[in-house]
């Protein structure tokens, strides 16, 4: 695959064109993640695909080599690996609280403490999430204004 960048002027707008021969998994993940820059993801659902403001997702889990999206409501799966998900959601406070789970903390109604120092996250959509011990102090740090 060939690659070419061309500078525009100010005054005309930025186009980002794929040209394929036909739309691979490769070329989905390219989409995927400009899309999610634009604060969007490329998800399916039923066998069709849809857009998914980022804003609208609770968080990301890995379950047997797939990736799901989760909203209020709905599931979707994403078409990348679940670090690549982080990757692409740092700066959007999305953190790691399992090994297979992204967590949107604007979406964390409360935190406790649970048992053998791991903590349970309550969402908005009444969802609970566990946060692995491993990834409390991070969540700590997060939550103090660091990284």
């Amino acid at each position: 695959m060939e690659l070419k960048v061309k500078r525009v002027p100010i005054d005309e707008p930025e186009v980002l064109e794929i040209r394929c021969h036909k739309v691979t998994d490769d070329v989905q993940e390219i989409i995927s993640f400009v899309k999610s820059r634009q604060g969007q993801l490329s998800a399916e659902k039923d066998g069709r695909n849809v857009e998914i403001p980022v804003i609208d997702v609770f968080y990301a889990e890995a379950v047997d080599n797939k990736v799901f999206i989760y909203t209020s409501k709905d599931c979707y799966e994403i078409r990348i690996k679940i670090y690549e998900l982080e990757e692409m959601m740092k700066g959007k406070k999305f953190l790691r609280v399992q090994k297979g789970l992204i967590l949107n903390l604007m979406k964390v109604k409360s935190i406790k403490p649970a048992l053998s120092g791991r903590y349970t996250a309550l969402l908005k959509n009444g969802e609970e999430v566990v946060i692995s011990r491993k990834y409390v102090p991070d969540l700590k740090i997060t939550l103090k204004g660091g990284d």
